[in-house]
């Protein structure tokens, strides 16, 4: 991988129609080492969107080698290109999701020896077999995972599980619950919105299932309900508190599936995402009577 460069900095924004806010430590990454204090200004106007300003000052400037996060102001592939982002976990035999739940067993139906019998001289296939919970590796939930008259897997319309305009919510490190004042800035209408939480380092270990692992609050999912959010997706244990303080309550769930919101959780690689710009996907096969099933989760990032 090439060099990547980030600026941390401080600023401060004053707007033409009054008022102004000011940053301490902001950091963005630069598409260069060197950038000018005006240049630095207008991507930082741009990465956040802002409208009527009338000045920015920047002052304290560090530039830092460090791998880029996303910005609207670097683009994320070379120019007229694009890139697939994985974000599931591999599933392989005697795989840990969740701890205490069984493990899948993949094995073979048919192996490449016993197939030549069947087949004509140097042709030989091999068909696998897996044995498994449906609630496996980087899954979908569907609103019949927590409903009886919920839809299925061939119930959930397509438009709400593939090529969906999605947008990242960066959860601060050590934050536990994920509430509705956190979720407040973003426009999450019709979009798949993803809440990087870091957690996925854990995958596979016994720290994955810990109670303080993130997760969103009620409130915060009755306010995506209402807000029109497509598809929620994060990258920890559970989109609900799991902790024994929870008394067993999954009012994310509740909240999401009931308003049709497909939950994909246990998703990774949310770091090499941008804040949006992307679009992304989690499609389970059509299996009817099941409401919950791997997926293969990616996002497209377009230059």
């Amino acid at each position: 991988m090439s060099e990547q460069w980030r600026a941390q900095f401080d600023a401060e924004v004053s707007f033409a129609n009054g008022g102004g806010l000011r940053t301490e430590g902001f950091r963005l990454d630069l598409p260069g080492r060197k950038i000018s204090d005006a240049d630095l200004a207008a991507l930082l106007v741009r990465h956040l969107g802002l409208l009527m300003v009338a000045e920015v000052r920047i002052s304290n400037v560090t530039i830092i080698q460090e791998p880029h996060k996303g910005g609207r102001g670097v683009a994320g592939a070379a120019p007229g290109g694009r890139r697939l982002v994985e974000l599931s976990h591999v599933i392989h035999d005697g795989l840990v999701t969740l701890p205490g739940w069984p493990a899948p067993r993949v094995s073979e139906w048919l192996t490449r020896e016993a197939s030549r019998a069947n087949y004509a001289p140097g042709t030989e296939f091999q068909v696998g077999r897996i044995d498994m919970i449906a609630n496996t590796g980087t899954y979908l939930d569907t609103p019949a995972h927590r409903f009886p008259d919920g839809a299925d897997l061939t119930g959930v319309p397509l438009d709400r599980l593939a090529d969906l305009p999605g947008i990242v919510v960066r959860v601060p490190p050590g934050a536990r619950a994920l509430d509705r004042l956190m979720l407040a800035p973003y426009d999450v209408a019709g979009r798949a919105v993803l809440l990087h939480t870091g957690w996925a380092a854990h995958f596979g270990t016994p720290r994955y299932g810990a109670p303080e692992a993130p997760h969103l609050t009620g409130e915060a999912a009755r306010a995506l309900a209402e807000a029109g959010a497509a598809l929620v997706g994060i990258d920890s244990i559970n989109i609900d508190d799991m902790s024994p303080a929870a008394n067993g309550e999954r009012p994310a769930h509740t909240a999401l599936l009931a308003a049709g919101i497909p939950i994909v959780e246990h998703l990774t690689g949310l770091d090499a995402l941008p804040p949006d710009g992307f679009r992304f996907t989690a499609a389970p096969p059509r299996v009817a009577g099941m409401g919950t099933f791997p997926v293969r989760a990616f996002a497209v990032v377009d230059a």
